[in-house]
């Protein structure tokens, strides 16, 4: 419950990815993947702001700038959009570990790398953003998750994740993700009144039944992980319908693509420097997730 990662179980993935929303003196900015020209061939857009975690950022997709404690892939969705619009400038300012917090205040690692707010790209010309967060928040998922994986090793057998929360007031968690991604929302709006809003939701990461040694789970907890997930997008959706914002469902498009399925689109407990970090998104999911927010746009 302490450790706030999405999906995240190892503390070497800690290490890695750890951070929070704490202010730093001398923040100092990431490196942002800038696409596309505005002297290109027009279109709709010429500022795109892309602000997210890491299920946008997609750590260890090749290639991975790893400068930076956002570990952000040169072929995240933002970057395969803004590649889709020629004459569309990406700002892409997704960082892993990001919570709702840190779009208005700076990101801190462990190793005390800081970043900036996220909101610090949105200008008033930006006519475009795409917002993926909330995951993070309330330390859902690697409080969940995480603890779910430890738990499942004494009890395989049984559901000891879903008793140990039995407790845990989990709809007033979802409700205060609604009302962060709604603010998230509406302070973009305040700096860039004319920006087009999307709020990009989350894969299915967990089977909706059926289990599998890449994502080790109690056998009674994965139902329990998946209604987890399912609420998390709920509180999304139900955020930017809040705020006036579009919604890009990516829980119907990645169905059937989950860790433990054939054809996976987010990576299993194995790290992979060649594919992507345990518990997050493949290539094939940003493609995906990329082709999803096209297709909202036109």
């Amino acid at each position: 419950m302490r450790r706030p990662l999405l999906l995240l179980a190892g503390a070497c993935l800690l290490c890695l990815l750890a951070a929070c929303a704490e202010g730093g003196d001398e923040p100092v900015a990431a490196p942002a993947r800038t696409t596309g020209s505005p002297a290109a061939a027009p279109t709709d857009y010429d500022q795109y702001v892309a602000l997210g975690d890491s299920y946008t950022a997609a750590p260890l997709v090749p290639p991975t700038d790893t400068s930076t404690i956002c570990l952000r892939s040169g072929v995240n969705y933002p970057a395969l959009v803004a590649e889709a619009m020629p004459g569309t400038e990406l700002t892409d300012v997704s960082c892993s570990g990001a919570q709702t917090a840190n779009v208005t205040t700076p990101q801190t690692g462990l190793r005390g790398s800081t970043v900036p707010p996220q909101i610090n790209a949105v200008r008033r010309g930006t006519d475009l953003v795409t917002i993926g967060l909330g995951g993070n928040d309330e330390h859902l998922f690697a409080g969940v998750l995480g603890q779910c994986m430890e738990l499942g090793r004494s009890d395989p057998t049984g559901a000891p994740c879903r008793d140990s929360f039995a407790d845990r007031d989990l709809e007033s968690t979802f409700l205060r993700i609604h009302s962060n991604v709604a603010g998230v929302v509406r302070a973009v709006q305040e700096r860039a009144p004319d920006a087009r809003v999307l709020v990009v939701g989350y894969p299915h990461i967990v089977p909706a039944s059926g289990s599998c040694d890449l994502l080790p789970l109690a056998a009674g907890d994965y139902a329990f992980a998946e209604r987890v997930t399912q609420g998390l997008n709920d509180a999304v959706r139900a955020g930017a319908a809040d705020a006036g914002a579009e919604y890009v469902d990516l829980w119907e498009r990645t169905a059937g693509h989950d860790i433990c399925a054939a054809d996976p689109w987010i990576n299993g407990r194995i790290t992979s420097a060649e594919r992507a970090l345990a518990y997050h998104p493949l290539a094939a999911e940003q493609e995906a997730a990329a082709e999803a927010v096209l297709k909202q746009i036109r």
